[in-house]
């Protein structure tokens, strides 16, 4: 067990009261008036963390991650200013590192939605007749690959471009770095997170989650607690395994636990291929195109069903505003349902989500960053996109992710995202679905903005008092200390 804490001078939540808070064996062991300990009362092995008023709040959730993906991002060329594909390609270029190097070359965070010219492998080939090149889109849901990339996967392509499963089953064929490095570099992610206050994360890689965390945990703790979401490839397997969505993995003290069953419904909006009840307008020929069912409703109904009967959740990944309605007509009358994304809604469906009491696992940063794609693709209807605060107020529980590396791990990032609705000088984009301050925390810290005797010790310590804080402030929070069972992860 690690030694107790005592944190002096807290803000309470977003209360107004200042304390000074014990914490001993994990727990939140007394809330005393400022001042109360002293220099001269503090037990000889206590860790002071003195916080001169900053926020005290239960420890940050991100409840939509892709850890091995952002952690791997991490290591990748960056080509999010690219204005256009070849100007991307000159960003690679210049990143390329020392010549000679013939390994894959990674880039990152490609969005071709306003390029007049498509990416296409023959610009990669120009630049790189003798080296596979992979470039991945900003949403994962496409990667662009040079001639010598398609060779390496053992693919024949005519523009390079794949998108979805084909996306999906190109990355997973490239070239991987050796497990234990991409662990050390998953673990060096978590403590990033904690550098942000980050005490929890779903982790929705297409992997085997519960045994990748079982290896790294053997290597040293996370610096985060993981939900080791279930692939739905690993459907059969998780049942013969016996895991049970929110049951502790064994040997882990509480730091892994199992989580939902994810399901794709449908694409992406940046790849037209979120499945919409409208077309996409103008991108193809027939204009009738309205993206991509990618699984039957019987299909659906039966995963939910059998992975309900051996107490797995499921968790839907819905886009377009047919995706989500195809979402909830299945998820009627099922336990602990979730909806990842939830990006388009129709009018009609944002009150089944409490009706029906499934949790919306959404993503605020998406809605400044998407901004302009979703007013050229789905014009006319983005009164109903990212539409948080109608969700609020038809009772829907919110839980914030990042699904990095969509977006940075940052919760700060999406906490300003929601209360702002934008990102950087101009107006907000549908300020009507912004959200207050404690609503958008609360949906970061699974529930509650305030801490008091028995609680669990997983806290954030911010460096400011969020009372007063003006809304612009808030991305860049600074994080005095984050504190994991007891343990400081970050700060201190």
């Amino acid at each position: 067990m690690h030694k107790p804490l005592l944190l002096r001078d807290v803000a309470i939540g977003l209360t107004g009261r200042r304390a000074d808070v014990r914490v001993e064996e994990g727990r939140i062991a007394a809330v005393e008036p400022t001042g109360t300990a002293t220099a001269g009362t503090v037990t000889e092995g206590v860790e002071v963390i003195d916080a001169r008023g900053g926020t005290l709040l239960p420890g940050l959730v991100d409840a939509h991650v892709h850890m091995l993906q952002w952690s791997t991002v991490r290591q990748r060329i960056s080509v999010a200013q690219a204005r256009s594909a070849a100007h991307a390609v000159e960003l690679l270029v210049a990143a390329q590192g020392p010549p000679g190097d013939t390994g894959l070359l990674a880039g990152a965070h490609y969005n071709e939605t306003f390029w007049r010219v498509p990416p296409h492998k023959d610009l990669l080939d120009r630049a790189f007749p003798d080296r596979p090149v992979a470039v991945f889109s900003n949403d994962l849901h496409a990667v662009w690959l040079n001639s010598e990339a398609l060779t390496l996967v053992g693919r024949e392509h005519p523009t390079g471009v794949l998108i979805e499963d084909d996306a999906m089953a190109v990355t997973a064929a490239l070239p991987a770095p050796e497990v234990a490095t991409s662990d050390g570099w998953v673990l060096d992610a978590t403590d990033a997170a904690a550098a942000r206050g980050v005490t929890a994360i779903a982790d929705y890689e297409y992997a085997d989650t519960v045994t990748d965390w079982t290896r790294r945990l053997a290597i040293r703790p996370p610096s985060t607690r993981v939900r080791c979401v279930i692939a739905r490839f690993l459907l059969d397997s998780a049942i013969e395994r016996g895991l049970r969505t929110g049951a502790e993995v064994d040997g882990s003290a509480g730091l892994l636990t199992v989580g939902p069953l994810k399901v794709f419904l449908d694409g992406s909006l940046n790849t037209r291929t979120a499945f919409c009840h409208d077309p996409y307008p103008g991108d193809f020929p027939d204009d009738e195109y309205p993206g991509e069912q990618l699984i039957t409703e019987d299909a659906l109904r039966e995963l939910v069903e059998r992975a309900a009967t051996h107490g797995i959740s499921p968790a839907l990944h819905a886009i377009g505003d047919a995706a989500n309605k195809l979402a909830l007509d299945v998820l009627a009358g099922a336990e602990n349902a979730r909806i990842e994304h939830a990006q388009l809604l129709a009018s009609g469906d944002v009150a089944r989500f409490a009706e029906l009491g499934i949790t919306a696992g959404v993503q605020p940063a998406h809605a400044p960053d998407d901004r302009d794609v979703a007013d050229r693709y789905w014009p006319g209807r983005t009164e109903h996109a990212f539409a948080y605060a109608d969700l609020l107020k038809a009772g829907t529980r919110l839980e914030f992710g990042s699904d990095a590396p969509v977006a940075p791990l940052d919760p700060w990032d999406g906490i300003a995202s929601a209360v702002t609705r934008t990102d950087d000088g101009r107006p907000p984009w549908h300020p009507e679905q912004s959200l207050p301050l404690p609503a958008a925390l609360a949906a970061s810290t699974g529930g509650r903005t305030t801490v008091d005797v028995g609680d669990p010790a997983d806290l954030v310590i911010t460096g400011r008092d969020l009372r007063d804080l003006p809304p612009d402030e808030l991305r860049d929070m600074p994080i005095v200390a984050t504190i994991l069972g007891g343990r400081v992860t970050h700060g201190g």
